[in-house]
């Protein structure tokens, strides 16, 4: 070996020394839970171990109880893997002072180097900030870091309630990965994989949840075509520690099935969340079915409604507020004391009729435009996923009775269409070909939709957007 490769490779054992000495803070973070969880040690073993070895040497609180650092959870991995190759955990601890006493961190050993690597790879943050703590959350889902994000949460879990934990690290970690991905700063690979571990973890917490202490029950979940479960999952188990009797019915949930759902439970309260114009739509069919016609007291709410309010005034039901604190508010509220009425904006004849005629045409114009746009080279998967969109975007604006709705909803649906590779150039060539079948077939209360996709067709910033 060479002088410089020498020089270079005690730099780099350095180097390694270094990153895990600065990882591995000394200060009272964790209670017992956290230790428990992150190494699976028992509690009677630790404490035996504590009592008779000295190792490790936890602060306590001024109530008592034992706060850990991040070395104490090494130490204790160190032992335990010793004990894992053999060794007693009498000549574990001697091992270790051994060490200790030639002047080397047993952490650092050469031969320990695989335990010592794994507490570097999944360090948590030195910070217990909320704010910290779902900076790092969001880090290490970005890295794919499973082992690394799980152990965060298990720290804000042990720091903070699970309702603050669920809003403030959870829910604004989803938006802001939501908002790089919007802006083409993440892939959707690695918002899946941030949705799937929070999702996990939810799922978790609804199975550990209390029994119900208050009277009043609770019907929550997803209407038709909704698949995104983040926000009533999590309002579901906020509520549960309320104390509410609430029953998640999950994504995606038929009206024929709903109706028949609240007909056998009967209800006092009927929780919907709908994230896009579409699926406000079908909630807004679940709510008049239900909160009208069963005369049972409704509330909603979701993204759609935050980013629209004005369709807040279609849906019988209570809006729930624009945020989950605001939600759970809400509905202890609808449970204890009751509400005044909200005032709901009905529907205008013209645009139920409009409403008829598209539905009728649907088939018809999507064949047409699908004419010409072969005829051009288009693919047809750009095709459907374009049309299905769309399609249903334009029956939504004509159910709530405003078409204007449908433009509020255009850049979403932009966004999606570029996640399956579908360039701006061929969604305004497809935007043309469906202005052109829906002039050919819709008329009287429908052309409303033919005068929308004219002035995008004439617009070219507007098409540029869908």
């Amino acid at each position: 070996m060479t002088w410089c490769s020498l020089v270079k490779n005690t730099w780099k054992i350095f180097e390694v020394e270094q990153k895990l000495m600065a990882s591995l803070s000394e200060s009272p973070t964790y209670n017992l839970k956290v230790v428990i969880n992150e190494t699976g040690i028992k509690p009677d073993t630790l404490r035996a171990w504590e009592r008779r070895y000295g190792l490790p040497t936890p602060n306590r609180t001024g109530g008592g109880h034992r706060l850990y650092s991040d070395k104490d959870i090494a130490i204790i991995k160190w032992l335990m893997a010793r004990q894992d190759e053999g060794l007693s955990i009498s000549r574990a601890v001697k091992l270790w002072q051994s060490l200790e006493a030639e002047g080397e961190s047993p952490l650092l050993a050469p031969e320990y180097q695989e335990m010592s690597s794994l507490v570097v790879e999944t360090a948590v943050p030195h910070s217990n900030q909320i704010d910290d703590i779902r900076a790092a959350w969001i880090n290490a889902c970005l890295r794919f870091d499973e082992a690394s994000a799980e152990r965060i949460l298990t720290q804000a879990f042990a720091l903070y309630q699970p309702e603050t934990v669920l809003t403030k690290l959870l829910q604004r970690a989803l938006s802001e990965i939501g908002d790089l991905w919007f802006h083409d700063k993440v892939t959707v690979q690695q918002e899946h994989f941030a949705s799937a571990l929070a999702m996990r973890r939810l799922n978790t917490l609804l199975a550990a949840s209390p029994a119900p202490t208050r009277s009043g029950r609770v019907l929550i979940g997803c209407p038709p075509h909704e698949d995104h479960t983040f926000a009533p999952l999590t309002l579901t188990i906020m509520l549960r520690y309320r104390g509410w009797d609430l029953i998640y019915l999950g994504a995606n949930v038929p009206l024929g099935r709903f109706v028949a759902t609240v007909e056998s439970i009967k209800p006092n309260l009927i929780i919907l969340t709908a994230q896009q114009l579409y699926t406000a739509a079908k909630l807004f069919e679940v709510a008049q079915s239900v909160a009208l016609e069963k005369n049972v007291m409704l509330a909603f709410g979701g993204r759609i409604f935050n980013t629209v309010p004005r369709l807040r005034q279609r849906i019988p039901g209570y809006f729930l507020g624009e945020t989950m604190e605001e939600a759970t508010q809400t509905v202890d509220r609808l449970l204890s004391f009751g509400m005044m009425p909200p005032t709901i904006k009905r529907v205008p004849e013209f645009y139920l009729k409009a409403v008829e005629i598209f539905r009728d045409k649907q088939a018809l114009i999507e064949g047409h435009a699908w004419s010409l746009l072969k005829a051009d080279g288009m693919s047809y998967e750009h095709y459907t996923n374009a049309n299905l969109h769309l399609s249903r975007d334009i029956y939504a604006a004509l159910t709530f009775g405003d078409i204007e709705f449908l433009s509020a909803e255009i850049a979403w649906a932009e966004k999606l269409l570029l996640n399956y590779s579908m360039p701006v150039e061929v969604m305004r060539q497809y935007l043309l070909a469906y202005h052109m079948a829906a002039q050919e077939h819709l008329h009287g209360p429908a052309e409303l939709v033919v005068d929308w996709l004219s002035e995008v067709a004439k617009n070219p910033a507007l098409a540029e957007t869908f």
